[in-house]
């Protein structure tokens, strides 16, 4: 079977940039089990989401900046400005009821299709479009870039790219999509759950208090505000995917062979 086309390869310094964007992302989410009661960190809590959105753009702009270096052509960028004006277009479609987000299943197909490269910038531009769409601009936005970058790139992380076809790849990509929206609603809540104060003493984050004891309310928190969310999103993804998968699949690898990524545009000198 011919190897899929890519329109971004990861060269070493794309991936140089997204280990760096990666690393960055664990310190902006992960932070409250990362900062030990007595460090600075905590005392700040309140400036923590406006200093890490500031560096995460920046971020994800380098890598962004990095993966266009590697070969991003004219033809990829159209595919791109598509996808992502699709998954914008299809965020605001039963938001607020019970976590039916459809965008989710074209974002694990397309980064299946075209690559993590691709996918961790077709997951950030999505969001970022689609938070101008909805007016949901502020200081989680870039959590939410990142969170969904990471979402669309580890769908084209998954093995058998160019071999696994039929149900076998509808599985794996149901299987994908049912963990991997759970996990980026887990994400989302360690980017809010911070900041709560006294809203809710027995779930809020204490920054006195030990790791264990913090993970504790941590659960209970993502237990109590969005389980049943996330399973909207993952069972909403799992049904799209089955459904709607195979063809957009095919319409997918027939789009990048079409396009041709990996073939340089010449022109034919004019006739004498």
């Amino acid at each position: 079977m011919t190897p899929q086309a890519r329109p971004i390869r990861l060269g070493p310094r794309s991936t140089t940039a997204l280990a760096l964007v990666g690393a960055v992302g664990v310190v902006a989410f992960g932070w409250p089990f990362l900062a030990p009661p007595t460090s600075q960190l905590s005392a700040h809590a309140q400036d923590a989401p406006w200093l890490f959105a500031g560096l995460l753009v920046l971020l994800v702009a380098v890598v962004a900046a990095t993966l266009s270096e590697s070969g991003l052509g004219a033809k990829a960028v159209a595919m791109l400005g598509v996808l992502a004006a699709t998954g914008a277009a299809l965020r605001p479609i039963g938001a607020g009821t019970a976590g039916i987000e459809p965008m989710f299943f074209l974002m694990v197909l397309s980064g299946r299709v075209l690559g993590p490269g691709f996918g961790f910038v077709l997951g950030s531009i999505t969001m970022f479009a689609s938070a101008l769409l909805t007016g949901g601009v502020g200081p989680w936005m870039p959590f939410q870039m990142l969170a969904m970058g990471w979402f669309t790139m580890g769908a084209g992380l998954l093995p058998g790219p160019d071999r696994l076809r039929g149900r076998g790849e509808l599985a794996l990509l149901s299987l994908y999509g049912f963990l991997a929206a759970f996990a980026y609603g887990t994400v989302m809540n360690l980017s809010g759950w911070p900041f709560m104060g006294a809203l809710a003493s027995g779930i809020a984050f204490d920054p006195h208090a030990a790791v264990p004891a913090n993970l504790a309310r941590f659960v209970a928190y993502c237990l109590a505000t969005s389980l049943g969310w996330d399973l909207g999103r993952a069972l909403c993804t799992v049904v799209l995917t089955l459904t709607l998968g195979p063809a957009l699949l095919r319409a997918l690898r027939r789009a990048t062979r079409r396009a041709a990524f990996e073939t340089a545009v010449t022109f034919d000198p004019p006739a004498r």
